[in-house]
């Protein structure tokens, strides 16, 4: 019985090429825009982590910090749970870099140098909240050695605001991307079982079950779904490589085998999912219609 539905399912595609051509161009759209909107939730989400690791906790450290308090201290650091990376600065660097974005050489009328040795503290994505930074940077500023931790407030809470407002309209937008990538395909094997309504009637006729009237068009769709799933993958391949707004290497170097898997498992799983749903009025009683 399998297998005659896999050689309905192939003759149905040789019978009506036009049917098949439309089907095809309508599941390829549809996979690409679903494509589109998990890679515009990808993009977004590399975007928001570059944003973070610019946003630093500058701990100032006191000038009489002794080196074994120093080491105690940036080891308690690097074992905290909301420690994403740290860096040390001692106070010729601080110097260098103040001179750098300042242009003014402090050196020239001082004959000490002013600028504490401080720890940059880069915080895991987990807990860039406001409420998380503001008792991190309390808990930081009792430690021994500590002199006083600063980090741009005003900019953070602006930053927050701004990402948490620009995951709702992306999530929306992702949502209705799918629905019409949903309705498209619908409609078109709407219309193509409306194509084949007489065939399906004649079917019917001779006595063929209800597996038999079904499954060859369920297996079409599936098929479409896989060609478009293929032709999907190597526009969007092509896309990352040569699009300077997604990180390519970064895309290949994490599960790129599970990329391919998905992208060609949407095509198949619509075409099954919404064969299925539009056939559900298809019985051996009634028209096909």
């Amino acid at each position: 019985m399998i297998l005659f539905w896999i050689r309905e399912s192939f003759k149905g595609i040789k019978r009506a090429k036009s049917s098949f051509l439309l089907s095809l161009i309508s599941m390829t759209i549809a996979v690409l825009l679903i494509t589109a909107s998990f890679f515009s939730l990808y993009i977004a989400d590399e975007f928001q982590k570059d944003l973070k690791k610019n946003v630093n906790l500058n701990v100032f450290l006191k000038d009489d910090i002794s080196g074994k308090d120093l080491d105690s201290l940036e080891q308690n650091l690097k074992n905290k749970d909301y420690t994403g990376s740290i860096k040390f600065i001692d106070k010729e660097k601080a110097a260098e870099i103040f001179i750098r974005e300042t242009g003014e050489d402090f050196r020239k009328m001082l004959d000490y140098n002013p600028l504490p040795a401080s720890f940059t503290l880069v915080l895991k994505d987990s807990y860039f909240q406001k409420d998380s930074i503001r008792k991190i940077a309390a808990s930081i500023t009792d430690l021994k050695g500590v002199d006083e931790v600063k980090y741009k407030s005003d900019f953070i809470d602006k930053l927050l605001a701004f990402l948490n407002d620009f995951n709702k309209y992306l999530l929306a937008g992702t949502a209705v991307i799918f629905f019409i990538a949903v309705y498209i395909v619908y409609s078109t094997v709407r219309l193509v079982i409306s194509i084949k309504a007489e065939e399906l009637e004649t079917m019917k006729l001779v006595g063929a079950k209800l597996s038999a009237v079904k499954m060859p068009v369920i297996l079409n769709a599936v098929w479409i779904g896989f060609f478009a799933g293929i032709i999907s993958l190597s526009l969007i391949l092509l896309l990352v490589k040569y699009t300077p707004l997604i990180n390519y290497s970064r895309i290949t170097a994490v599960n790129m085998p599970l990329y391919f898997f998905l992208l060609l498992l949407i095509g198949p799983l619509l075409g099954f999912l919404i064969s299925s749903i539009a056939l559900r009025k298809v019985t051996l009683k009634s028209s096909s219609r």
